[in-house]
């Protein structure tokens, strides 16, 4: 019998095909319901018993992961259950009164602050961000100071954007309260997220893309608009996506540049409120609640629809 399992191990030994498995047998002795665990699978498992700490932090994860999902499901359901009930034909009437207070002026100027916003702030980031990763020099103090400047404006808080625009754009420029005065406002506030969001994407695309383009005879700024952009395009419209949602839910920065008048202006230089300034009006004054609640719900899913979008341009870009 000895001389029987010593050959057996020989043989298992020498197949190349089994030596990194382990076989389990059952009590019979005799490989019937026998299991084969590869190397890997065994690895796994030992690693799991050397390491408990491994499930540990699988579980954190997952819990974490559970709870960021359950809050906002939470806040959509219940931002839904607290409006919808109050989307009267009244609220979208064409003109805000006080009985109806129609969200349609606020809409509409929502509309047309993210627009004007975008078309500044997105070209200005974009074009910053391919400086500093394209044309600047490594270990350039001048790129470093605008890094530094960039992060320390993301960091500021809105209100101080809205006093600063208050002295500079509506009173020193003489604009007034006003949807320019608002927009302009809105740009220094989006301006370094577009910029620092779109570095990232820029340096996520591989070198060898550029090389690639080089070696084919293309020039430099040829290989940055039909290479290098396209490549990263769901990084930049990421943080275009990013600063939509800023600019949507602003509150601060527009009550002290562009007004609470509830009309559409006649030009960029009337005043109007956004939608968020709508809802905030709405609930300072703690007489049409319910409102609101409804105005939070547009809100909501107008963001939902500029996302959506925004993904879907994004697929259609990186396919090409």
């Amino acid at each position: 019998m000895k001389a029987e399992a010593t050959a057996a191990d020989r043989q298992i030994s020498l197949n190349p095909l089994k030596e990194n498995q382990i076989i389990h047998k059952s009590g019979n002795g005799k490989g019937t319901g026998d299991r084969a665990l590869t190397g890997m699978e065994a690895g796994g498992s030992r690693t799991r018993f050397r390491y408990p700490g491994s499930s540990l932090l699988a579980f954190l994860t997952y819990l974490a992961s559970f709870v960021t999902f359950a809050l906002i499901l939470f806040l959509i359901v219940y931002i839904m259950v607290k409006g919808i009930p109050y989307l009267t034909p009244e609220l979208f009437s064409p003109e805000y009164t006080s009985e109806n207070v129609s969200l349609v002026p606020s809409l509409i100027n929502t509309f047309i602050m993210t627009l004007v916003s975008l078309a500044i702030a997105a070209p200005l980031g974009i074009f910053a961000a391919i400086y500093l990763v394209e044309y600047a020099k490594k270990g350039n103090r001048f790129v470093g100071v605008i890094r530094i400047t960039a992060e320390t404006l993301s960091g500021i808080p809105s209100i101080v954007y809205g006093l600063f625009g208050m002295l500079f754009f509506v009173t020193t420029l003489k604009w007034g309260l006003s949807l320019i005065s608002g927009a302009f406002t809105l740009v220094i506030m989006v301006l370094p997220l577009i910029m620092r969001t779109s570095e990232e994407a820029l340096k996520a695309v591989p070198d060898s893309y550029r090389e690639a383009s080089f070696g084919l005879g293309a020039g430099k700024l040829r290989t940055i608009f039909t290479i290098v952009l396209p490549s990263a395009v769901p990084g930049i419209l990421a943080g275009i996506i990013l600063a939509i949602g800023r600019v949507i839910g602003e509150t601060a920065a527009l009550l002290y540049t562009a007004g609470t008048v509830a009309q559409v202006p006649e030009s960029l230089f009337g005043s109007g409120r956004t939608l968020a300034l709508h809802m905030y009006v709405l609930s300072s004054e703690a007489l049409h609640m319910n409102q609101a609640s409804a105005t939070a719900v547009v809100i909501l899913l107008f963001v939902l629809l500029i996302n959506g979008l925004s993904g879907m341009l994004a697929k259609r870009i990186a396919k090409g």
